[in-house]
């Protein structure tokens, strides 16, 4: 009987290791998450901002006639 509380305990104990772990990994994502979101809206503008010039020099190139 003391041996099957042994291991129960011991098996409790990794169950505990590994929540602590995968909440220790699951922080870590969401911190990256938060990164990746906030790099994604940088990007975006930028992006928007480089259209907005393209359209911008497009309309003083002078049209073409053909």
């Amino acid at each position: 009987m003391l041996n099957e509380l042994d291991a129960l305990e011991r098996k409790v104990a990794q169950v505990v290791a590994l929540c602590h772990q995968l909440r220790s990994e699951n922080h870590g994502l969401r911190e990256q998450l938060t990164t990746a979101v906030a790099d994604r809206e940088v990007l975006a503008q930028r992006m928007a901002a480089a259209c907005a010039r393209l359209e911008s020099l497009a309309h003083q190139l002078p049209e073409a006639k053909g």
